[in-house]
């Protein structure tokens, strides 16, 4: 069934989830869509990968969510994959040598979570972390105006927030948001984040907690959202490259592709990441400074292990962070207790490396045997354990960077044109580089163009 009730024609050049979702809420507005992928599937950054050697079916890297999204669920609704999404409320602390905290974020016991977790610490660090973390909710939300100028490694150390709390929570979750190491990371990108929480935990009294996806990220993300491409007509180019943005006379007209041939729009979406945006927007006034804003903001490598075990390491939750030992802070993610996956002889532990500027220049066979010792250090369950098969994703250009500097650089989806907007999650949202930023742009992107006269 072809539903199609407006003969305007869009154009979504992309087909991340920035490219999706935009497609996808487009097509229930009744318009023309057609939707340009330059490789051969959708998804993006977040799609699932058939191991041969086991016949399974891994994803390029695990995500985890936060239950204060809203443009993420509207999108996972639109094609009816919300279901998939688990929300635990507790997670893992690991030190060396196997000692575990749990770290809850739901209920009263989500305070001692916000004083740090830490095995270790006393009573007095526990309350001097109490006060920090208060002190440093207090200035997400009033902000200084130095933020933008410090690291969020100077800002914890003005805020004097013990060490134990650092190693036990802060360091890691600053990491986790910005994919990238606190003394590199811009302490005003952690920042929003931190308020941007804590004013939706405000506003609908609860607090804001991580889950995750309980199946592959292609039956979360894309199987929906082509059954919606379907059911309304939208065309799906795949291995179509766009080149340029056409634009005459103050408005975009259409986009020219690889091949020589262009394809006629009323609008245009560029959903593409701020390191392929180079070219297809040298028509538009404002191209220079989009550009040059791009390329400031990056790149930040991460690296994905799927490592298939003979045996279990009997995990305290699904999502265990493995914190100390040399600055080592990673996170192991059980994907039996995470999809209710039957082992059927190998069991199956994803590791995500943020910020791996050194382990992206690695060979997949040493980053197996690093991903090894540092489970053996932590798991003594692997310490006889043997690798049936290890699954590497690099990802050199995973998102954009959110170093110091970079603050103010991310632009509006709305361009001096009233009918091309940009999406991605490098542009300009409410979140950091995550889902629901690449989500929220498309959403923003939607609701600017729709809302133009026909």
């Amino acid at each position: 069934m072809v539903d199609v009730s407006d003969s305007r024609r869009f154009v979504v050049i992309g087909g991340g989830l920035a490219g999706l979702a935009a497609a996808v809420w487009l097509a229930e507005a009744g318009v023309q869509v057609t939707l340009l992928e330059r490789r051969g599937r959708l998804g993006g950054r977040t799609q699932a990968m058939r191991v041969a050697e086991v016949n399974d079916l891994a994803d390029n890297g695990q995500h985890v969510v936060a239950s204060g999204y809203g443009s993420m669920w509207r999108y996972l609704e639109s094609v009816g994959t919300l279901r998939h999404i688990e929300f635990p409320g507790a997670g893992s602390l690991r030190w060396p040598g196997g000692r575990t905290v749990m770290l809850h974020t739901k209920g009263f016991r989500a305070l001692r979570t916000l004083m740090g977790a830490h095995p270790d610490a006393g009573p007095l660090e526990r309350l001097r972390a109490l006060r920090a973390a208060l002190m440093m909710i207090r200035q997400a939300l009033w902000q200084p105006a130095y933020l933008a100028d410090i690291t969020t490694d100077e800002w914890f150390r003005r805020l004097a927030m013990p060490a134990k709390a650092r190693e036990a929570l802060w360091d890691w979750l600053a990491l986790g948001i910005a994919a990238e190491p606190v003394d590199k990371e811009s302490a005003k990108v952690f920042a929003d984040v931190l308020a941007t929480g804590v004013r939706i935990g405000a506003r609908t009294r609860k607090g804001v907690t991580i889950g995750y996806p309980t199946v592959d990220l292609d039956t979360l993300f894309v199987t929906g959202a082509e059954k919606v491409f379907e059911r309304h007509g939208v065309d799906v180019r795949y291995r179509a490259v766009a080149r340029k943005i056409v634009i005459a006379d103050g408005k975009a007209t259409g986009v020219l592709l690889a091949d020589g041939s262009t394809i006629e729009a009323d609008a245009v979406i560029c959903a593409v990441p701020n390191s392929t945006i180079g070219g297809l927007l040298d028509d538009l006034p404002e191209h220079a400074e989009i550009y040059a804003a791009a390329d400031k903001l990056g790149v930040t490598p991460i690296v994905s292990t799927n490592l298939y075990l003979d045996r279990p390491l009997k995990t305290k939750s699904a999502m265990e962070a493995l914190i100390g030992g040399g600055g080592v802070i990673d996170q192991v993610f059980d994907r039996q207790r995470m999809h209710q996956r039957t082992p059927d002889g190998t069991w199956l532990y994803c590791l995500t490396t943020s910020g791996a500027y050194e382990q992206i220049h690695r060979s997949n066979s040493e980053i197996v045997a690093e991903q090894m010792d540092l489970l053996r250090r932590y798991y003594p369950e692997a310490a006889d354990a043997e690798v049936v098969t290890g699954h590497v994703v690099k990802m050199p250009k995973a998102t954009f960077s959110q170093v110091l500097g970079t603050d103010n650089l991310r632009p509006d989806q709305r361009t001096s044109v009233p009918n091309l907007m940009l999406a991605g999650d490098w542009t300009a949202t409410d979140w950091s580089a995550t889902m629901e930023s690449a989500i929220q742009s498309a959403e923003r992107a939607v609701e600017a163009l729709l809302a133009l006269p026909e």
